[in-house]
């Protein structure tokens, strides 16, 4: 069945529609809490919880931009609520300044997505959070401030550190 089949049947509350949404997109909404959250546990707790809203405000999808892309968002806001609850979001390096620069930072194609993961694993909680939500959810600094409750230029910051964490952990794997 097509999405928009989905939506429609999810909008009448359809359990056969909610198990049909769940089955086709868990695998790709789980990745994405993964990204955000260190433990399997609570990347299953956020999907859970982040299908449970997606079924709730269905009502809330106005068929204008991509469905998996406002199912997206609501996964990323679960990942955020339980990294807030769980573990506060430090940000080091707050009080540093940098100067705009080129943004050079590419991840070479011959890295496997389990690399790019365990090199996301070992950055600290803000680094991880901001660079996922800048360079993977396409978030600007202005909507990372908003959404973190940091100022603009402490999302740039813990984006230029993440970037440099990354290289350092790409060059020690003799990727750069």
């Amino acid at each position: 069945m097509d999405i928009e089949g989905i939506i429609k049947r999810l909008r009448e509350q359809d359990r056969t529609a909610q198990k049909q949404l769940y089955e086709r997109y868990s695998p790709l909404m789980f990745s994405v809490c993964r990204r955000y959250l260190r433990s399997r546990e609570d990347a299953e707790e956020a999907l859970i919880s982040g299908f449970f809203k997606v079924y709730a405000q269905i009502d809330g999808f106005s068929n204008l931009g991509s469905f998996e892309g406002w199912m997206r968002r609501i996964m990323v806001n679960e990942c955020l609520m339980i990294l807030r609850r769980s573990q506060p979001l430090v940000f080091p390096g707050e009080e540093h300044h940098f100067p705009e620069q080129p943004d050079s930072f590419s991840i070479e194609a011959d890295i496997s997505a389990r690399e790019i993961m365990e090199l996301l694993e070992q950055l600290p909680p803000g680094y991880r959070t901001v660079f996922n939500l800048y360079v993977l959810e396409g978030f600007k600094h202005h909507e990372i401030a908003e959404t973190l409750g940091i100022s603009i230029n402490t999302s740039k910051s813990q984006l230029v550190l993440a970037k440099e964490k990354l290289r350092n952990l790409l060059k020690i794997k003799g990727y750069v």
